[in-house]
């Protein structure tokens, strides 16, 4: 299974990016793992977030393939501990899916198109973190998911 994380906007801050690169790294030695950043949209004063959050949706969508799961990072989305992420994980490898996609939407959320193309959401905390630092944090957490998996003590540090 390929595990894939679409993000809208770069990582501006070059700590949280070396962070980011370090996880990405260790993840390579367990899995397929790809991150792809969609850029910014440009001219957006000119639009309502509801348009703006259908320009982002067609982006992100165009990212995916009809055969993807696809997993949206939303506030609203169901919230688990390490253990049951880990658990979440094995889960839809023995599944023989061949992408697993985990998406972090806009400043605004997802389209309703994204919404509906979606197989699940999954919240990371009912606290508000910036899109930068969630990047961070879930990748570390794919991170731990297989060391958990592996029974590798990094989870117990």
């Amino acid at each position: 299974m390929n595990i894939k994380l679409i993000a809208i906007g770069k990582t501006d801050n070059k700590n949280l990016q070396a962070l980011i690169d370090d996880y990405k790294k260790r993840l390579g030695h367990y899995i397929r793992f790809e991150f792809e950043i969609i850029p910014d949209l440009k001219k957006v004063k000119h639009l309502s977030e509801a348009q703006q959050k259908v320009k982002e949706g067609e982006l992100i969508l165009s990212k995916t393939e009809k055969s993807d799961i696809l997993i949206l990072l939303d506030e609203n989305g169901k919230q688990m501990d390490s253990v049951a992420f880990s658990n979440y994980l094995q889960k839809h490898m023995n599944s023989g899916i061949k992408t697993l996609v985990f998406v972090i939407g806009g400043p605004y959320g997802f389209s309703d198109e994204v919404y509906s193309r979606s197989n699940g959401k999954l919240g990371l905390s009912k606290m508000t973190f910036s899109h930068q630092m969630v990047r961070l944090f879930f990748i570390e957490q794919l991170y731990r998911g297989f060391t958990i998996l592996r029974n590798e003590p990094y989870h117990h540090r």
